[in-house]
């Protein structure tokens, strides 16, 4: 019983990728009236999983194998220091998170990927302000 229990384990995980590769619909690109400010970002891209505090309780966090982290307390791991560069690069590359899924196919689709040289720069401005973003939720 217990080794079909863990065969069907991964059910709800592939549930929750496949709506929400439904839900999001094929894109080409950040849409025209995508979010621009950190908060925004945060809430249409994160939240899901990281949850409305960042304390990794998003409706999501329950059906992923290994919870998502409290963003926090990044700077309270790190000796007090906030890394906006490690997160920025945990943003664009998914930072080997396996939640965060692939380059190729992150769970937040190409909101923080450039498909093109035309909008290398409002990626990189969208990664900067949910990194900005995510430095100020940090607790003292």
């Amino acid at each position: 019983m217990k080794a079909n229990l863990s065969r069907w384990a991964f059910v709800p995980i592939f549930i929750l990728l496949l709506w929400f590769a439904c839900t999001r619909g094929p894109q080409k690109g950040p849409p025209a009236a995508s979010p621009t400010s950190g908060a925004e970002l945060y809430a249409a891209e994160c939240a899901s999983c990281h949850g409305v505090s960042a304390k990794g309780d998003g409706p999501a966090a329950a059906a992923l194998k290994v919870p998502p982290p409290d963003l926090t307390v990044l700077a309270k791991r790190n000796g007090g220091r906030y890394t906006d560069g490690q997160v920025y690069q945990i943003i664009e590359w998914g930072g080997a998170i396996a939640s965060h899924g692939s380059r190729e196919m992150p769970v937040w689709g190409v909101a923080f990927r450039p498909l093109s040289n035309e909008n290398q720069k409002q990626v990189s401005d969208r990664i900067q302000a949910l990194t900005d973003y995510i430095g100020t939720l940090q607790v003292k």
